[in-house]
């Protein structure tokens, strides 16, 4: 069975320590349901608290044990992006580079699931009356990953390299 590669640690382990650096001056500057606007009309931080799933999902649901079961679910999906993450071909760079920010982001928030049962959401990006989820630095490094394998998948940046003949 292949390994993670360094680089793949590397950066996953930099969005971890990233995302909860950045939660950590949230929690300790900016008390909970409160905003501090950063572009008028376009951007806030506001502290906010994740119970649920992925944009919230689950987030207003209750059941036993709810915080327990999402963080289960969640190390699962951990534990399934790194062995497929550590399978991928040395020449399929997008898609190591993808799996590597979900890897850190998914590793981020499940960091917050653990410690305190919730994640901890701060960038509310809106115009006008419509919010966007707000979301984290964690939250970021996903759907950037999630972009970076996608574009793998159609093939960007995997042009044949010359044989020099």
């Amino acid at each position: 069975m292949r390994r993670l590669s360094a680089g793949t640690l590397g950066l996953a382990g930099a969005i971890v320590v990233l995302d909860q650096v950045t939660k950590a001056l949230v929690r300790a500057y900016l008390p909970l349901h409160s905003s501090r606007t950063i572009i008028p009309g376009l951007l806030d931080l506001t502290h906010v608290q994740n119970s649920g799933a992925a944009f919230g999902f689950l987030n207003a649901v209750s059941f036993p044990h709810k915080a327990g079961i999402i963080a289960l679910v969640s190390t699962a999906a951990l534990m399934s992006i790194a062995v497929f993450a550590a399978g991928l071909a040395p020449h399929q760079r997008l898609a190591r580079l993808g799996l590597a920010l979900v890897l850190g982001g998914a590793a981020g928030n499940l960091v917050d699931r653990l410690t305190a049962g919730a994640v901890v959401d701060f960038v509310d990006v809106y115009w006008r009356d419509y919010h966007f989820w707000a979301f984290n630095v964690a939250d970021s490094a996903i759907t950037v990953g999630v972009i970076g394998m996608l574009l793998d998948m159609l093939g960007v940046g995997n042009h044949p390299r010359p044989t020099g003949t």
